[in-house]
């Protein structure tokens, strides 16, 4: 889920990352060990570093001082692609969010002045610092939306935003563990995301329409995070007992192969030997052997159309 959520905070910003060495980043950080980790860029390693200081330290407190070393965690570079930023410190221009060819730009938002930015940012620093009788969980959706309205920084704004909203919900869960991705869900509907933000930059100081979106965006990640790890328990479960049992490496390669959310369709003898590479009587052995194990059911149809499924019920 953290891996998720790098990935998606970033590419909501139009920043694709290798998943393989977002993970590894993780891994190394949590001391966890994962064969073959491979190292990662600096920019990837800054970005996990943020997250995981707001995720693993969610109950330290929101000062100017974290969140300018959570801007420089994002830039090691000092640039923003080619363009030289302000690094670690409030933004020193205006600020405006556009969209549109040259010449046909589109104003969506414009920022508070720079001349602002201290004034500003010490209300929403003391707000976050201040115990307040409201539901930690819409407390995440107005920091997320009142951080991203100030715009402090020269970019990363966004991603910030993201990472302090992620901060209040670890808050709410009380939880440093991370079941969930809203950033996922929100990289899903990134359209609605910016017209919500938009609409309500747009609108009076009565942020319902921001909440209303954000609850309703949580809702659907924790929907999807509870079919991810039923999913991930199952294949717990499935491996557990298979490798009691005992399967060939043929066999594991068939069984992970269907366990892929890419994978569709049903098994038959010949997808099995092309995948394992092996003959088409090698293949209907295996086949049996796990139908007999009852780890593969065999679907209605008969000759060449005989085709199985992997089991949905653990064999006891």
């Amino acid at each position: 889920m953290l891996t998720d959520d790098v990935l998606s905070s970033s590419a909501i910003e139009g920043e694709i990352f290798n998943p393989i060495e977002v993970r590894s980043s993780i891994a190394r950080r949590l001391h966890l060990e994962i064969a073959g980790m491979v190292p990662a860029t600096r920019h990837i390693d800054g970005v996990v570093e943020m997250m995981l200081d707001a995720t693993q330290y969610y109950t330290n407190q929101v000062s100017a001082e974290r969140l300018c070393r959570w801007h420089a965690s994002l830039f090691p570079t000092g640039r923003s692609n080619m363009q030289k930023i302000s690094v670690g410190q409030w933004r020193l221009g205006p600020m405006q969010v556009i969209s549109g060819a040259f010449g046909k730009e589109r104003i969506h938002y414009e920022a508070p002045e720079a001349t602002r930015l201290e004034q500003e940012m010490n209300a929403f620093l003391t707000w976050c610092t201040t115990k307040q009788r409201i539901d930690p969980v819409l407390k995440a959706g107005i920091a997320h939306f009142w951080f991203v309205t100030i715009h402090p920084f020269d970019d990363g704004n966004g991603r910030i935003a993201r990472a302090l909203g992620d901060l209040f919900l670890s808050r709410a869960d009380e939880s440093a563990q991370r079941f969930y991705s809203l950033s996922r869900q929100i990289e899903a509907d990134r359209g609605s995301y910016y017209d919500t933000l938009e609409k309500q930059q747009r609108n009076s100081s009565d942020i319902t329409l921001w909440l209303d979106w954000f609850l309703n965006c949580l809702d659907r990640a924790l929907t999807h995070s509870e079919k991810v790890l039923s999913s991930i328990l199952f294949k717990a479960h499935l491996w557990n007992t298979l490798n009691t049992r005992g399967v060939n490496e043929r066999q594991r390669l068939v069984i992970n192969r269907m366990l892929e959310e890419s994978f569709k369709g049903f098994m038959n003898t010949s997808k099995y030997a092309t995948l394992a590479k092996c003959s088409n009587d090698t293949a209907l052995r295996d086949i049996q052997d796990l139908k007999a194990g009852g780890f593969f059911l065999q679907n209605t149809g008969g000759g060449r159309s005989t085709s199985y499924r992997l089991t949905q019920t653990i064999p006891s």
